[in-house]
C-alpha cells in the first residue's frame, strides 16, 4: 500500500501552473482567520481607547505583542496538527478533570459575553449608519452567524470567512481618508513611549488582554484537527511523521501572516484615533460604535462609513469563531463528535453548543447588563483562563506522550513562554490596577 500523499508532494503536484497568488492563497487557513477575529468590534475599541487616550505613543505595543502572539498561536496550531485533538481534546485525556472543566466553562463564559458585546456593537454601528431598532439588529446579526455556522457546508464557510477578512481593510482605507502624520505615526511604532501612570499601564494591559485570548487558541487548533478530518491525505503528525515538515512550513507561514495581518490592523485604528479624535482633545472612547460616531465631525462622512462599515464586517466575522470556539472547548471536553464538516444531525450536541452561545449572546440585550462593562468583564475573564491555559499548553507541548517526535524546543519555547509571563503581568497588573 503506497504511503499517503503528504503536503509538499501535493504543492509540488500543483506545479506553477496555479501561479505564485493562488499557492500563497492556499496557504493561508486557521491561522490567518484567527488573527483576523481577533480584530474583532470589542478589539477595535480597546485599539480606539489607545490611540484616544494615548495617541501615537501607544503604536509600539503592536510589534511589542507580534512576536508573543505569533508564538503562542502557532504552538496551539501545532498541538493541534500533531495530536489529532484540540486543546481541550488534549486537556481530556492529558490532565484532571476539575482543570478541564474549570476552562471550559470560563471559556464558554467569557465568549457568550464577548457575544453579546458584539452584536451590541454591530447593532449600535449599523442604526447610526441607517437608524432602526437596535434589539432587532442584534437578533439578526446573532441569528445570521449562528445559522451561517450550523448549515453551510464548512468548504464554502471557511471561504466566507477568509473573504469576511476583507471587511478589515477599511481601517487601512480610514488611514488614507484623513489627514495623517506620517512621522509622528512611525515614531509611535518605533520609538517605545513609557508614561509611568495607572492610565497608561492600564491600557497596555487591554491591549496584551485583546490580543492574546483564550478563544483564539481553541479556535486554531481545533481548526487544525478539522482540516485532518476532511482531507483524507492528512494525518496527525504523530501517527504520519512525514507529513511534518511541510505541515509545520505551512503552519508557521499561516500564523505569521495572520498574526501580521491582526496586528496591522490594530495599528492602522490606533492611528487612525491618534490622528483624529487624540488630536482634537477626545480621549475618553467606551465603544467601537463611540469611535466611529465620535470620527465623523473630525475626519469626515467618508471615514466614519469605513470605521462603522469595518464593525459590522468584523463582527460577522468574529461571532462564529467566538461561538465554533466554545462548542470546540464543551464537545471535546464531554467527547461528543465535534466538528463544522460534520452535518447538524451527526453532531446535534455540538451545533446545540453553538447555537446557544449565540443565543445567550444575544439575551445579554435584555438584561441590566451593560454592554461597556460586559466587554471590561470578558476581558477580566480572558486574561485569568489565558495563564492556567497558556501554562498547560507550554508543559503539554514538551511532553513526548502528547508531542511524539514534535516537542516545542528552540526560540518557540522561550516565546511561548515569554508570552504566558507577558499575560500573567497583565493579570497581576488589573488586580494591582483594581485595588489602586
Amino acid at each position: 500500500m503506497s504511503e499517503p500523499e503528504t503536503e509538499s508532494h501535493k504543492q509540488q503536484r500543483q506545479g506553477p501552473a496555479r501561479g505564485a497568488v493562488q499557492r500563497f492563497l492556499r496557504t493561508l487557513g486557521p491561522g490567518f482567520i484567527t488573527g483576523a477575529s481577533d480584530d474583532d468590534p470589542s478589539g477595535i475599541g480597546t485599539y480606539s481607547q489607545a490611540g484616544a487616550q494615548l495617541g501615537f505613543g501607544i503604536g509600539w505595543t503592536m510589534l511589542l505583542t507580534y512576536p508573543l502572539m505569533s508564538a503562542i498561536q502557532e504552538i496551539c496550531a501545532r498541538i493541534g496538527r500533531t495530536t489529532g485533538h484540540g486543546i481541550a481534546g488534549n486537556l481530556r485525556r492529558h490532565y484532571p478533570a476539575w482543570l478541564l472543566y474549570s476552562v471550559v466553562t470560563l471559556l464558554f463564559t467569557a465568549n457568550t459575553i464577548n457575544i453579546g458585546a458584539n452584536l451590541s456593537a454591530m447593532a449600535d454601528a449599523l442604526k447610526l449608519l441607517v437608524g432602526g431598532p437596535i434589539t432587532f439588529y442584534v437578533i439578526a446579526f446573532g441569528s445570521i452567524c449562528a445559522i451561517a455556522s450550523i448549515f453551510i457546508e464548512y468548504d464554502r464557510y471557511v471561504s466566507v470567512l477568509k473573504w469576511m477578512t476583507l471587511s478589515l481593510f477599511a481601517y487601512v482605507a480610514a488611514v488614507f481618508a484623513i489627514e495623517m502624520p506620517w512621522a509622528e505615526a512611525a515614531a509611535g511604532v518605533f520609538i517605545p513611549t513609557v508614561h509611568w501612570n495607572a492610565e497608561f499601564f492600564t491600557t497596555v494591559v487591554a491591549i496584551l488582554g485583546t490580543t492574546i485570548s483564550p478563544y483564539l487558541f481553541f479556535w486554531q487548533a481545533s481548526q487544525e484537527v478539522e482540516d485532518d478530518r476532511v482531507d483524507n491525505e492528512r494525518q496527525p503528525l504523530v501517527e504520519a511523521p512525514k507529513q511534518a515538515p511541510a505541515a509545520l512550513r505551512r503552519i508557521r507561514a499561516d500564523t505569521l501572516i495572520g498574526m501580521a495581518f491582526s496586528n496591522v490592523i490594530a495599528l492602522a485604528i490606533i492611528a487612525t484615533t491618534a490622528a483624529t479624535l487624540n488630536k482634537s482633545g477626545i480621549t475618553d472612547i467606551g465603544s467601537s460604535a463611540q469611535a466611529a460616531e465620535a470620527l465623523r465631525p473630525i475626519a469626515g462622512d467618508f471615514a466614519f462609513f469605513l470605521f462603522a462599515m469595518g464593525i459590522i464586517g468584523t463582527g460577522l466575522l468574529a461571532v462564529p469563531v467566538l461561538a465554533g470556539a466554545a462548542a470546540y472547548g464543551i464537545g471535546e471536553a464531554r467527547k461528543w463528535p465535534v466538528g463544522l464538516s460534520r452535518k447538524p444531525k451527526h453532531a446535534k450536541a455540538f451545533y446545540s453548543t453553538l447555537g446557544l452561545a449565540c443565543i445567550l449572546g444575544m439575551c445579554i440585550l435584555f438584561t441590566p447588563v451593560n454592554p461597556i462593562q460586559a466587554l471590561y468583564w470578558s476581558a477580566v475573564i480572558n486574561g485569568v483562563v489565558a495563564v492556567p491555559v497558556m501554562t498547560v499548553m507550554m508543559l503539554m507541548t514538551a511532553k513526548e506522550s502528547v508531542m511524539g517526535k514534535f516537542p516545542i524546543v528552540g526560540w518557540l519555547r522561550w516565546l511561548g513562554w515569554a508570552a504566558t509571563a507577558a499575560m500573567a503581568a497583565s493579570v497581576l497588573g488589573m488586580i494591582v490596577a483594581s485595588f489602586g
